[in-house]
């Protein structure tokens, strides 16, 4: 699939688009630049799951948690400021990811091994005109 937002207004649209193609699949990796919209669109995919109280990024944290009446413990990491792999495993991330539940991951490619096979990569990058080009495989 692929979407091209010009505004964070047409980003309800696609987080829904992504929750209906999710099927079983609750991992879900944001791969963009710095700056590309990885943790606005992850906040407008939360309040489209029923999120009331949404946080920035986990980035000093590497993990927020969320409660959904809809889908239940959802896990959102910021791995920008993750040092090492051994990290990952110091704040539990295996057990998060591997718990069946709901997993957001930006910078993703930090544990990219750790991902499981199902994962949904999402890809985020600017067009020439500068709006936001959101793409993502269905399985």
């Amino acid at each position: 699939m692929e979407f091209i937002v010009e505004s964070v207004d047409d980003l309800r649209a696609v987080a829904v688009a992504l929750l209906e193609s999710l099927g079983d699949r609750k991992i879900i990796a944001f791969d963009g630049a710095m700056g590309a919209g990885k943790t606005t669109f992850v906040q407008m995919i939360l309040k489209a799951m029923g999120v009331e109280e949404v946080h920035g990024s986990p980035t000093y944290s590497l993990v927020n948690e969320y409660d959904s009446p809809m889908y239940g413990k959802i896990f959102h990491f910021d791995l920008y400021r993750l040092n090492s792999e051994e990290e990952a495993y110091d704040i539990g991330i295996e057990e998060m990811i591997y718990a069946d539940h709901v997993c957001f991951i930006e910078w993703p490619t930090h544990i990219s091994h750790l991902l499981p096979e199902d994962t949904v990569w999402i890809k985020i990058r600017l067009n020439d005109s500068l709006d936001r080009v959101i793409t993502w495989d269905e399985h």
